[in-house]
């Protein structure tokens, strides 16, 4: 019972910081300038566009994580 509650704050800390990485990332490419007059909404828009790609590269490298962590079974 205590590993999958570490293995899930793991995951959270693993999402969190891959939205976080993603945000800071789109965040550089400075989409304003490609706007005559920016949306209004365009901050929002990154917002969601760094959390849906953060959400998938984080479920990429769980998953990773756990495939690489079921590999010594494969020895026995």
């Amino acid at each position: 019972m205590q590993m999958s509650g570490i293995k899930a704050l793991v995951e959270i800390v693993i999402q969190l910081g891959m939205i976080w990485l993603t945000f800071t990332a789109i965040q550089g490419f400075r989409l304003e300038r490609f706007f005559r007059q920016p949306p209004k909404t365009l901050p929002l828009a990154i917002v969601l566009l760094s959390t849906a790609i953060g959400y998938l590269c984080a479920n990429f490298f769980i998953g990773f994580i756990n495939a690489v962590s079921q590999l010594p079974g494969l020895l026995r």
